[in-house]
């Protein structure tokens, strides 16, 4: 089908906190479009009056995604530009957004995409865990019976996982984790990314389960969780070393951190500290 007369979806890319993470080409594709799909036009709106855009708005969310799609897809066949953003983010990412995109496909509309933040690529990046290759599972399942089924099909996973959760369900999605994959993985719990209480804390995925049975949990988290090693597969001294400096940027003391680094791996702490101080003085 050909195109021709018809409008562009942009699928654009939005901060996830700090404003500043908002690229001119996005901004500028929000200046362009006739109309912008906003997951909650109200989260939007404050956006675009942080960098001065006035442009109608149009509701579109998950539970009534079919509908509203119909509505912008007339708009686009008129020849409309319309630009889709999600609350943060960015779309389609566990975010509204897929069957519009799947819906312009089918009917030859243009699709093009300004890519922005995305929590789950930030935290991988900010975690010390490996990245060579990692898989994004988003939310569990919320029914008890289909997460524990979604955890025990991952488990043997060999690569990194990757979860977003809620604050109100952090604590019982850390346990889930720590009895379907193991409390010896190293993990990296990250809260409120690019935002200002920011904070990555980094440890054994057991230490982590405990880690909010005192604190209140406040923000959003994204979980990175390593892979499971093979088993002849035993950490090295230099990959303990890899854990501890990470528990030391986080800001645990060298000797607490060699500590964690040596209850996750098995590698005596003496060790591990051995061959930090003498990189150290090296």
């Amino acid at each position: 089908m050909s195109n021709e007369g018809m409008g562009r979806l942009s699928v654009v890319g939005t901060p996830i906190g700090n404003l500043s993470d908002f690229s001119p080409r996005g901004i500028e594709a929000l200046e362009k479009a006739d109309y912008i799909a906003a997951e909650d036009t109200r989260v939007t709106l404050r956006l675009l009056t942080h960098f001065g855009i006035r442009k109608p708005l149009l509701s579109y969310y998950k539970p009534h995604e079919a509908e509203k799609s119909a509505k912008i897809l007339e708009l686009l066949c008129e020849g409309k530009n319309v630009a889709l953003v999600s609350d943060a983010g960015m779309p389609c990412i566990s975010d509204p957004g897929v069957l519009l995109v799947k819906r312009c496909g089918e009917m030859g509309i243009a699709v093009e995409v300004i890519p922005g933040c995305n929590a789950a690529v930030a935290a991988v990046a900010v975690s010390g865990i490996d990245t060579a290759r990692f898989a994004f599972e988003g939310f569990l399942p919320v029914n008890k019976r289909e997460r524990s089924e979604r955890l025990a099909e991952i488990a043997e996973l060999p690569h990194t996982l990757v979860f977003y959760e809620a604050p109100h369900k952090i604590r019982q999605t850390l346990s889930d984790m720590e009895a379907a994959l193991g409390g010896e993985r190293s993990a990296a719990l990250c809260r409120e990314l690019t935002k200002l209480h920011e904070e990555v804390i980094r440890g054994s995925l057991s230490e982590l389960a405990r880690y909010y049975d005192e604190l209140e949990p406040r923000g959003e988290y994204v979980v990175v969780i390593e892979g499971r090693r093979p088993a002849s597969e035993k950490p090295t001294a230099e990959q303990a070393a890899e854990l501890a400096r990470g528990y030391a940027v986080g800001g645990d003391k060298l000797s607490e951190a060699c500590k964690k680094a040596a209850k996750a791996t098995g590698v005596p702490k003496q060790e591990i500290y051995r061959l930090l101080m003498s990189e150290k003085d090296g």
